[in-house]
């Protein structure tokens, strides 16, 4: 029996390039069609990516009954009801993030359990081996965790980008790079610790208002305690993740991307693995562990979705659920106390 996922991409943006060139490096799913409300842009992507049928709306789209599966990479605001009409079709959802808010992922969430579906959320990097190493291995090599600090930044300042355009990404860089330092904690802290306190500040550009910076802190009811800076103010790549604990540290500079497979210009000299810091250790004495994968985390990904294709009702789909949720909660509640 074939069980080869034929996926149909919502969207014809950057990100939706990145996901159809990962399809060529897995048999477990395969592209079957575009849609974009962008016609011209569509017909370009399917040339790019082996002249796949377009179609002329995602509502078409999604009625062919040869499509089993969606990747949606439409902005945020008319996401969920992409998502969802997906879900009441029958089709498994690969949903680009973030979300409007909670309430709009729990109702995509919904209608994929309802209609069942299966849902995952497009954050490639808690599909590395790299994220189950570290997540099994933290009590042992650093203790308690104490705290988590994150710093994501991308370049941008094309006004033109939708990440600039508030009628479109409602939340700017909060939701499209600090998502990144709320799944971090969802990753590795302790997913029934409440939030007791949250603040934070942000910046918006001054023409079209969008969020192009923020900072800020979180501590939990079982003391833990987040630092998280994110935008398109600074003017390098930064990726950093430190995973504080009583009896050491964990460092990255590559969570997000990592450097040899996951960034935009592949750096195969850099071995993907963390840093671990113990006592008053010297960088001589700092010990790299690697964590090599045969797949990029994308590909990964993309497989680990029609894995759950196979069994939508399972645990593995839940988990996908609550991490999905865990995220966007934090996304949430930072995005509540921000000040300008």
């Amino acid at each position: 029996m074939d069980t080869t996922l034929q996926l149909g991409i919502i969207g014809s943006g950057y990100i939706a390039d990145v996901i159809a060139a990962a399809l060529r490096e897995t048999v477990r799913v395969k592209l079957a069609g575009v849609a974009s409300r962008r016609p011209e842009s569509a017909r370009d992507f399917a040339h790019r990516h082996g002249d796949v049928p377009v179609y002329g709306s995602w509502e078409s789209l999604i009625a062919d009954p040869s499509i089993g599966s969606v990747y949606v990479a439409t902005p945020t605001s008319v996401r969920e009801v992409i998502c969802i009409a997906a879900a009441h079709r029958g089709k498994h959802v690969l949903g680009e993030k973030p979300f409007a808010n909670l309430a709009s992922l729990k109702h995509i969430t919904g209608a994929c359990l309802e209609h069942g579906v299966a849902f995952l959320d497009a954050t490639h990097f808690t599909h590395h081996p790299r994220t189950h190493q570290i997540r099994s291995e933290l009590p042992e090599r650093i203790g308690r965790l104490e705290a988590i600090r994150s710093s994501f930044f991308f370049p941008s300042s094309d006004r033109g980008n939708i990440r600039l355009q508030p009628d479109k990404e409602p939340t700017g860089a909060i939701g499209d790079m600090a998502w990144y330092s709320m799944r971090a904690i969802a990753e590795y802290a302790d997913p029934d610790a409440a939030v007791v306190h949250c603040h934070g500040v942000a910046r918006r550009d001054p023409v079209t208002g969008a969020f192009i910076r923020g900072a800020g802190v979180l501590q939990f009811s079982d003391g833990l305690t987040s630092t998280w800076d994110a935008g398109y103010t600074v003017g390098a790549c930064l990726m950093d993740l430190d995973l504080l604990g009583e009896k050491g540290v964990i460092q990255m500079d590559d969570f997000v991307l990592d450097w040899s497979g996951g960034f935009l210009i592949p750096d195969t000299t850099r071995p993907v693995g963390f840093t671990q810091r113990t006592g008053l250790a010297t960088p001589a004495g700092f010990e790299r562990v690697e964590t090599p994968s045969p797949k990029r985390q994308v590909v990964r990904m993309l497989e680990n979705f029609a894995e759950l294709a196979l069994n939508p009702g399972g645990d593995a789909v839940l988990s996908s659920i609550r991490r999905a949720e865990r995220t966007q909660a934090l996304v949430d509640t930072v995005f509540a106390s921000l000040e300008s």
